[in-house]
C-alpha cells in the first residue's frame, strides 16, 4: 500500500469524526482550524497505537478500509466510499483521538517539506504492524 493514499484516506475518513468531536456551540461560530501535525505529534500516535493491540488492529482494519474506499472514489462509487467511510470512523474511534487529531492536522501538510517527510517516515512504521 502506498503511504500517500493511506494519509490522504485516512484524513477523509478522520474529518467526520473530528468535525464531531468540534462542534460549534453556537451556529455562527466557525470551527477553529486544527493544529498543524508534527513529527513528536506523529511520534506519540504511533507510540500510542503499537502499544496498544486493539489499537493496532483498529489502525490496520483503517488501512484496509483506506485502499477499498480510494477503490471505490477510482470508480466513482460514492455510495461504497461512504460506506466504507463511515466504518473508518468507527474504526477511527476506537484508535483514539491522538489519532484523529493527527490526521486532521496533517489536512495541509507539504509532504515535501522536511516536517512533512519526517512524519511520512515515522507513520511508516504503522505500516510494518500491520499484515501485508
Amino acid at each position: 500500500m502506498k503511504l500517500k493514499v493511506m494519509i490522504a484516506v485516512a484524513v477523509m475518513a478522520a474529518l467526520p469524526l473530528c468535525a464531531q468531536a468540534q462542534q460549534p456551540k453556537a451556529p455562527q461560530m466557525q470551527q477553529p482550524k486544527a493544529p498543524k501535525a508534527t513529527n513528536a505529534d506523529a511520534q506519540r500516535v504511533v507510540k500510542i497505537i503499537s502499544g496498544d493491540k486493539a489499537k493496532t488492529q483498529a489502525y490496520c482494519e483503517v488501512a484496509k478500509l483506506g485502499e477499498q474506499i480510494a477503490t471505490a472514489e477510482a470508480k466513482k462509487d460514492n455510495k461504497t466510499a461512504e460506506a466504507l467511510m463511515q466504518k473508518a470512523d468507527a474504526l477511527g474511534q476506537k484508535i483514539g483521538p491522538e489519532y484523529a487529531a493527527l490526521m486532521d492536522g496533517m489536512g495541509d501538510l507539504d509532504e515535501k517539506s522536511k516536517e512533512g517527510q519526517a512524519i511520512v517516515a515515522t507513520l511508516e512504521g504503522l505500516e510494518k504492524l500491520c499484515p501485508q
